[in-house]
């Protein structure tokens, strides 16, 4: 019989049944970033180049943020359990796809399409069960501090674990190692069980799903071409934002009618996760720009190989280590705003040092401080705006918002890695300029992110 959670249930089988989750986000977001330490390998084996390396992990990323509210709404007509064993098993074709990929075109159907399809399937029911399954504000700050501290190790430790297989093996030995992952992980999941029966006959939006991710798409495909061809990026950007206008119109008017939209409309009324949701998404955009602007700058402009690359980036994971498992002792001590706070002063101070320790040295433990500053702070703030986001809506909306919470964080992932990217391509000839400049500006999208986390009300408003 499979055993059901409850937030008086013992702490070890509490652990048990919260790992296969965890596991889960740790293996989706070091899909996002390993591949950072790969680029000039992946470049010379396939016969492309940085930017088409760039643009299968962009894909990768932009496809799990398309597609994580449809897929959320799916949860409930399929099962949480469900969508999350489809997903892992799509995921684990594509790795294996990626893995005998003989060029780039192949690469994009297994890595991009195929995994990020998976990811959008498997991600929502995390993030919903971890829930439903803890009620109080300490407890899920225990569950989100595993799940969203693996996820942030994930990302941070992708371009150490890449790395290390990639020099030792392949880069296609990487993907074959993320196929395990997901097999032991689908052998965890046998336990879990789902809190609420899925409801077959629930309606489905499919024209908001499309409307939604057509513009969501062309925002970010548009951010792509930036530098290159400036009349493409004005006119992608034009067109995705009247799509998602038109989406919003759109859910608007169908709940007007009485019918269920893809996304309801009073998820966005409520401020303190409006202003959550900014911080969420500025973080994973801070966390993947940083960590593709320096794999990028190591191996292009240093001539650092794939294991070189990923061994800089042990302050990062040893950083989000430390402060993500310090989630629930801190939960007890400080509110979740001042967290957040914390988090981005401390990642900000992080960025500085990378900026002012490139003129002044050469050597790879310049790197260190502000990696591990960036560690900590990221860390520190990635559960509570999972927290505050989750915890201002009641159980029958957290599909919803889940969903939500998931494509906010992931189009995040997309922007810093097509933003930074962008940057880096092109004025890669500028060399330690070009690493700068893309600096500065994830600098400013920090400080942004500051100033949302600073008008965060103290108590969370629950809709």
């Amino acid at each position: 019989m499979s055993e059901v959670l409850t937030p008086e249930r013992p702490l070890a089988s509490a652990r048990r049944l919260i790992l296969p989750l965890a596991l889960a986000q740790f293996i989706c977001s070091f899909a996002g970033s390993n591949m950072n330490v790969m680029i000039s390998d992946i470049s010379d084996d396939l016969d492309t180049t940085v930017k088409g390396v760039q643009t299968a992990i962009t894909l990768f990323l932009l496809i799990m943020a398309i597609l994580m509210i449809p897929c959320s709404k799916l949860t409930d007509r399929w099962g949480r359990k469900r969508c999350f064993l489809l997903g892992l098993t799509l995921y684990g074709i594509g790795a294996l796809l990626s893995a005998v990929s003989p060029n780039l075109g192949v690469l994009i159907v297994g890595n991009s399409v195929f995994e990020g399809v998976g990811t959008a399937l498997l991600i929502p029911p995390v993030y919903i069960l971890a829930t439903l399954w803890f009620t109080d504000t300490t407890s899920r700050a225990w569950a989100f501090g595993a799940i969203s501290g693996l996820g942030g190790i994930g990302a941070a430790a992708g371009p150490l674990i890449g790395g290390l297989i990639t020099t030792a093996i392949s880069w296609r030995a990487a993907f074959v190692f993320q196929a395990i992952v997901v097999a032991a992980i689908v052998l965890l999941s046998r336990k879990l069980a789902d809190p609420l029966a899925p409801d077959p006959n629930r309606p489905f939006d499919a024209l908001g799903a499309v409307l939604s991710a057509v513009g969501m798409f062309c925002v970010v495909f548009g951010i792509l071409q930036a530098g290159s061809n400036n009349t493409l990026f004005f006119a992608f950007l034009a067109i995705g934002a009247a799509f998602l206008g038109g989406f919003f119109l759109y859910i608007r008017r169908r709940e007007r009618a009485g019918r269920e939209a893809l996304l309801s409309t009073g998820l966005f009324r409520n401020r303190t996760c409006n202003l959550a949701l900014v911080t969420q998404n500025v973080q994973w955009l801070l966390l993947m720009g940083i960590s593709f602007v320096v794999s990028v700058f190591l191996q292009e402009v240093r001539g650092y190989n794939a294991i070189q690359t990923g061994v800089v980036f042990t302050a990062a994971t040893v950083g989000i280590l430390l402060s993500s498992f310090a989630q629930q002792r801190l939960a007890k001590r400080f509110a979740q705003r001042t967290l957040i706070i914390a988090g981005f002063v401390v990642t900000l101070a992080g960025i500085a040092l990378l900026l002012g320790f490139v003129h002044t040295s050469s050597r790879v433990v310049a790197f260190v401080p502000g990696l591990l500053l960036i560690g900590l702070g990221v860390g520190g703030m990635l559960t509570p705006s999972v927290n505050v986001v989750q915890s201002s809506f009641p159980e029958e909306l957290q599909g919803e918002i889940s969903g939500l919470s998931r494509a906010v964080s992931n189009l995040g992932s997309s922007f810093g890695t097509a933003i930074a990217g962008t940057i880096l391509v092109s004025v890669v000839a500028l060399g330690t300029r070009s690493y700068a400049v893309a600096l500065i500006v994830l600098v400013g999208i920090g400080l942004l992110g500051l100033v949302a986390a600073l008008r965060i009300p103290s108590r969370i408003e629950r809709a």
